[in-house]
């Protein structure tokens, strides 16, 4: 997998952030304009959001995160904004399937102690996070070996491309 290892900052959400809090509706005619989308991702959950992330950092929330309307612009654009993975206690199964297919990680794990701004470093191969802040080290489950392979392309369509079926 070519970006085995990420490191960047927590940006902490809390519990049942979902699509419409990602993407509001009323920037629903952007979708033609990912870009210019991506400029509002979770405006509605922490103004500053999009204005304040770099690329690499993450996104840390409670439960449920994504749940709601299946829109798989959703991952896409939180993406877009340079978010690297999100780390969550659990996601809507939908929101975790479009997020696998657009290239973004999401690992469930124990969110509690990662405070907001923490400095962390992930593992994608072995689910290990490390908090970098706190010295606080974590485990997610381990991926199937399926989806790295998907993250480590980009992305569902791109592996497809690349190897025309799910050949391991």
């Amino acid at each position: 997998m070519a970006n085995r290892f990420l490191k960047g900052r927590a940006f902490k959400f809390g519990d049942n952030i979902s699509t419409d809090l990602i993407i509001p509706g009323r920037f629903s005619h952007l979708r033609s304009n990912l870009p210019e989308l991506a400029k509002h991702v979770l405006e509605d959950a922490d103004p500053g959001f999009a204005a304040g992330v770099k690329r690499g950092d993450f996104i840390v929330a409670g439960r449920n995160f994504g749940l709601g309307s299946s829109r798989e612009h959703a991952p896409l654009v939180i993406k877009m904004s340079g978010v690297s993975a999100v780390l969550t206690k659990s996601a809507a199964r939908i929101f975790f399937r479009n997020a696998i297919n657009q290239g973004l990680p999401v690992l469930i794990c124990d969110t509690d102690k990662i405070d907001d701004g923490d400095e962390l470093e992930l593992d994608l191969t072995s689910g290990t996070i490390t908090d970098l802040t706190s010295g606080v080290q974590l485990t997610s489950g381990k991926m199937p070996k399926v989806m790295l392979s998907i993250l480590g392309e980009g992305g569902l369509i791109p592996y497809i491309k690349k190897y025309k079926d799910f050949r391991l």
